[in-house]
């Protein structure tokens, strides 16, 4: 798509530090160059003011990934684009689907009303529960790793969503401050949300995350 749209060497596209490399890769093979601007806390997506604010007169496009079953401000991000000329692509991560997006967002409820000591996620916009992905608070520093390995003890499948930032890997190597991609990054967990998931499952998945209420100590 952008080296149908003319992308190539010289031009800059903007795109999230926070997910897998496919997209700076592709990026990278159509000759430009990924510039990486942070995310909005709450959607895990490109925010349109960090956007514009990595806009330059090489700007040439942007491409917005909708992330863990959330969309992304799209109707900001394309008017940023018409603004700077800039092209905008987006792409979405695998679909639930249709018949299971019901049965997810009726698990998901159950956890927002039940679980404490994490951040649940906000469910506007028609979140999908892709994935359902909360927050997990430290005393004074992350300690997400510690909650996971203790959930995963008490046979809970959880799992990181992004382990590294694009923009922290050694072939993206970047200088740049991206406060909220980095905070995401160290404090998310994805807990299971799937269909599938019986009533004892989700009441166990909960006991074990109340049990923890957040405040593990992170391990040394």
């Amino acid at each position: 798509m952008l080296r149908a749209a003319g992308v190539g060497v010289g031009d800059e596209v903007i795109v999230p530090a926070f997910g897998n490399a496919e997209v700076a890769e592709a990026v990278t093979l159509a000759g430009a160059l990924p510039v990486f601007a942070d995310i909005d806390p709450v959607t895990y997506c490109l925010d349109a003011s960090a956007v514009e604010a990595a806009v330059t007169a090489r700007s040439a496009a942007v491409v917005v990934v909708h992330r863990f079953g959330r969309w992304a401000g799209i109707r900001e991000l394309h008017a940023l684009g018409q603004r700077h000329g800039l092209l905008v692509l987006e792409q979405g991560e695998s679909e639930v689907p249709y018949d299971e997006v019901a049965q997810r967002r009726q698990r998901a409820a159950y956890l927002d009303a039940k679980l404490r000591g994490v951040r649940t996620p906000d469910g506007g916009d028609g979140h999908t529960y892709q994935q359902y992905v909360v927050r997990v608070p430290g005393n004074g520093r992350p300690d997400r790793d510690a909650f996971a390995r203790a959930l995963r003890g008490k046979g809970v499948d959880c799992r990181v969503p992004v382990k590294t930032p694009v923009h922290r890997l050694p072939e993206f190597r970047r200088c740049v401050s991206l406060p909220e991609t980095e905070l995401a990054a160290d404090v998310t967990l994805a807990l299971p949300v799937d269909a599938s998931l019986t009533k004892r499952e989700m009441q166990r998945i909960v006991s074990a995350c109340n049990a923890l209420g957040g405040l593990l100590q992170p391990a040394f």
